[in-house]
């Protein structure tokens, strides 16, 4: 058995590996005949490891699953810190997926499964808004700054003040096209995750995509882990007393959502409504209390998803005797 490293970019991967004590070094196009020529290297215990490069991933990692070879996407980040770790000063293809052969070779791996085509579907379309929404602070920007100016010429104000209206008519198509998307495929999800004072269909949908409707974790503390917002302890002898923070090592879309969520969520929801309060009391100030209140939703989120019931104002857990 031998592990497969793999740097995957847009047109070619590379690949490293150890057989017999020396190591092998392959680039292959990054298409259907470059993944069969792939395959034909490969042997019935061979494992396959590569980084979540973006996109370019996907469809080798399709490939080799669909073919039962074993495949681990890995975060780019904990590849990253493991070549800072050897002090890898080099920075090329080859040497990245030898880097990634080390890390694999040493270090337990998850086996990655292939994604209901729903989700990724739902996962494209959120990326296509987010990169539209970015357009349009963009252009919105340039537009204010010639304004001010006020010698902006007439036909580029109309010219911006055109692709702003565009730009917005094709978020709010495919926002509203989302929405409708998620409601008829995962409609039992949402309507629970709606339930939740302070959770709305933007929040709802990102959650169902992030954790894969809720199969990809086994806990709340997992998904409050992943996502970032796990406490991180600064501490080191008797001296060093670091200020604690979260972590923010996940997706820092779902953190800026859960924690606009949490403006709503002190105010109508009574589980985040007698947490504030009580942290307020402790003298915390409105950001620390805010991170604790997304952290409550998604432990609520966690439990009314896998649960089978929608939110209960004055729900009480029943106590073990």
């Amino acid at each position: 058995m031998k592990v497969v490293g793999i740097d995957i970019s847009k047109r070619t991967f590379d690949v490293s590996f150890k057989s017999e004590g020396k190591w092998f070094y392959k680039v292959f196009p990054n298409t259907s005949k470059g993944f069969t020529k792939l395959l034909q290297l490969l042997e019935d215990q061979d494992k396959c490891v590569m980084e979540a490069s973006g996109p370019y991933y996907l469809p080798l990692a399709l490939f080799l699953d669909k073919k039962g070879v074993f495949v681990s996407v890995e975060n780019p980040l904990v590849i990253k810190r493991f070549s800072q770790m050897k002090l890898i000063r080099a920075k090329t293809d080859k040497k990245d997926a030898r880097t990634i052969a080390e890390y694999a070779s040493i270090h337990p791996l998850k086996q990655w499964t292939d994604k209901s085509k729903t989700i990724i579907k739902m996962q494209q379309i959120l990326t296509a808004i987010d990169g539209f929404k970015k357009q349009l602070t963009m252009v919105r920007n340039q537009k204010e700054a010639f304004d001010s100016t006020k010698l902006v010429d007439t036909t580029l104000r109309k010219s911006l003040e055109s692709l702003q209206r565009h730009i917005q008519k094709q978020i709010d198509k495919l926002e509203a096209y989302l929405t409708d998307y998620a409601q008829k495929e995962y409609a039992a999800t949402m309507e629970k995750l709606t339930s939740i004072p302070g959770i709305g269909q933007n929040a709802a949908i990102i959650l169902v995509l992030l954790t894969e409707d809720f199969t990809k974790f086994e806990n709340y503390k997992q998904l409050i882990a992943y996502v970032g917002m796990s406490p991180r302890i600064y501490q080191s002898g008797t001296s060093v007393r670091g200020k604690g923070r979260i972590c923010k090592m996940g997706n820092s879309q779902v953190r800026k959502v859960l924690y606009m969520c949490s403006w709503s969520a002190k105010r109508y929801n009574q589980a985040c409504i007698d947490m504030y309060h009580r942290l307020a009391e402790k003298g915390k100030n409105e950001r620390v209390i805010k991170i604790a209140l997304a952290n409550k939703l998604l432990k609520q989120c966690f439990a009314i998803a896998k649960g089978e019931s929608l939110y209960q104002k004055n729900y009480q857990p029943i106590a073990c005797i």
